[in-house]
């Protein structure tokens, strides 16, 4: 609960005046049946109307009081609650926003969902709890035995030995089920993936009539999560019949204890009426506890959740000058002898397999191995290999979402690692191999929140070759892509991705396999239109397709990470066997 106590930290007089205001609701409410107890026991023998009026008004009155200030105090936490946990949200968006490319595979984005909605959800529900139901039930439960000890002792000593065996077991019981929501969440995270991945998926599942093994996948991730619920409900919810229990035997024995007394005339029939309301007090105290310790049980292990991801160290901060390396190549860009693995921050000693590495126990594969190239300022390179090669991998070590286990990339003469990272991807206008078109208007997935202005977003849909079916629409540049743009083409998508990054006129364009569902003429007059529009750019392409990169100024072929080739069109298809056969079997001749 200690990152839960920094974000209320701030509103600690606003929670005060909120538990005040309940203590004092509560107080009141404890007041009613001492009022009804000398209402029927003194005041009615007296036989006296007004009297009992005036008693009766004043029970109602105690009545309107009570539910001013709890409405009050109710209306104060939740706005107490809303305030703290938009603050957890922001900062969890923003950490998520922020993670390395490493930390990213290691959460994974079904488990920030997850942390995001219900992980937040329990916090929120918590603190509005904490403020009023914390104050309210040991309030409950410690008056209701306080007041009735100064009615009748006797009868009180019951009351007083139940008690604390019943919050014994409720705190006992609870601590138990802390871990267990732990485990719970956990699952959520296992729900949220299938769910997305089903979501996003849904064309193909139902392309490949796969719909009844993705509901078993799903039944699986659920029963597991269920099980594991109902489990943690069990045991949080044991103390309820227990204590009911022990109270309804408690009741048992004040009514006969009671009618015993009051018929030898040691006490009087309110007080046993006003017993019988105080043991539902104390039974909504006992309960009112049970219901704190659950919802801290779910708290506790969902704030747990959300520290580590806000807490969590940005691996990617910029470094000091003094500790960067440094070249002495002029080239915009320059990779140095940059090796890289996706699965641990260690490679293999010199002399190893020079594939592979071992990383507990097990064997993996190096994305990247030994890779060196420079592209000088305006230049362009294309990048082509298998699937798998590590084509991608380049433009993460570039853009730095991770960094190389082994040698060093420059930009601009600096060492990538001492880039601010907006600074960095200001420079870059880049198109992912999945790309994402958001839920908006095809003017705002151009310009992306950047201040620029219309005649920038149609110079950007022309040269992507974009103009005409956007201008084909009714609507237009104001026509709303559905999510992840469901409503274009895979062509369409594509090209608007493109117009998104030549938008901003970047220093350095990147298009990472942009063009693959673009027939040849359009992607001819797309590189046309770069060429002729962007000449000034820095332009690094990935493609499958040679026709895509053959007239950039460098090319280099991958191969399971390694350069097995590098130059231009002509000398690869003279001295690289592997681009020569891509080429053979793409344009069915030799050049």
């Amino acid at each position: 609960m200690k990152f839960l106590w920094g974000y209320l930290r701030k509103y600690v007089r606003r929670i005060s005046g909120v538990m005040g205001i309940k203590l004092a609701g509560t107080v009141t409410e404890l007041l009613i049946p001492y009022v009804m107890e000398h209402l029927i026991d003194h005041v009615v023998p007296t036989k006296q109307i007004s009297s009992v009026l005036l008693w009766g008004a004043a029970m109602i009155l105690l009545a309107l009081c009570v539910r001013f200030l709890n409405v009050n105090a109710n209306r104060l936490s939740v706005r107490t609650a809303r305030d703290a946990t938009f603050a957890i949200r922001r900062d969890l968006f923003h950490s998520a926003l922020n993670l390395s490319g490493r930390d990213m595979d290691r959460v994974g984005l079904p488990s920030l969902i997850s942390r995001m909605t219900s992980d937040s959800y329990n916090v929120q529900s918590f603190t509005q709890s904490m403020q009023t139901i914390g104050i309210r039930a040991p309030i409950m439960l410690l008056g209701g035995i306080a007041v009735t000890l100064t009615m009748d002792t006797g009868l009180a000593s019951i009351l007083c030995i139940m008690a604390p065996v019943m919050v014994a077991l409720v705190v006992f019981i609870s601590m138990k089920g802390i871990p267990l929501y732990t485990l719970v969440q956990q699952g959520m995270d296992d729900i949220v993936r299938v769910m997305r991945e089903n979501i996003t998926g849904i064309r193909v599942v139902k392309a490949l009539s796969r719909e009844s093994h993705e509901i078993r996948r799903f039944h699986g991730a659920n029963a597991e999560t269920t099980r594991r619920d109902i489990r943690a409900g069990m045991i949080m919810a044991l103390p309820g019949p227990v204590v009911t229990l022990f109270l309804n035997v408690g009741l048992t024995l004040v009514v006969l204890f009671g009618a015993r007394r009051v018929n030898d005339g040691q006490t009087e029939p309110g007080v046993i009426l006003a017993f019988l309301t105080y043991f539902n007090m104390i039974l909504m105290g006992v309960m009112g506890l049970n219901r704190i310790f659950m919802m801290m049980s779910k708290a506790n292990a969902s704030a747990r959740r959300i520290g580590e991801i806000v807490g969590m160290e940005n691996q990617l901060q910029p470094i000091p000058e003094a500790e960067a390396a440094r070249t002495g190549r002029t080239e915009l860009i320059v990779f140095d002898h940059v090796s890289f693995s996706y699965d641990g921050d260690e490679l293999q000693e010199e002399g190893a397999a020079p594939q592979t590495e071992s990383f507990a126990g097990s064997t993996r594969q190096k994305c990247l191995s030994d890779v060196s190239f420079a592209i000088p300022r305006g230049g362009s390179l294309g990048i082509i290999g298998a699937t798998g090669a590590g084509k991608t991998s380049i433009i993460n070590l570039l853009m730095r979402f991770y960094d190389p286990q082994e040698g060093h990339v420059f930009v601009g003469g600096r060492d990538v690692r001492t880039y601010d990272p907006d600074e960095l991807h200001r420079m870059f206008g880049v198109v992912f191999q999945n790309d994402v078109i958001f839920a908006d208007t095809i003017r705002e997935n151009i310009s992306f929140g950047r201040d620029m202005d219309e005649e920038a977003v149609r110079l950007a849909i022309r040269d992507a070759m974009a103009q005409e079916f956007v201008e084909n629409y009714a609507d237009g540049y104001d026509h709303r892509a559905v999510i992840h743009g469901a409503n274009f083409s895979g062509g369409q998508k594509q090209r608007l991705l493109i117009a998104r990054a030549l938008a901003d006129n970047a220093e350095i364009l990147v298009l990472d396999d942009s063009s693959s569902a673009l027939d040849y003429r359009t992607d001819a007059s797309l590189r046309r239109a770069i060429r002729d529009n962007h000449g000034d750019a820095t332009t690094i392409v990935i493609a499958q397709r040679i026709s895509s990169i053959k007239s950039m100024d460098q090319i280099i072929v991958l191969d399971e990470g390694r350069m097995i080739g590098c130059g231009t069109h002509e000398a690869l298809l003279r001295d690289c066997p592997v681009y020569r056969e891509i080429h053979e079997t793409q344009m069915g001749e030799v050049e």
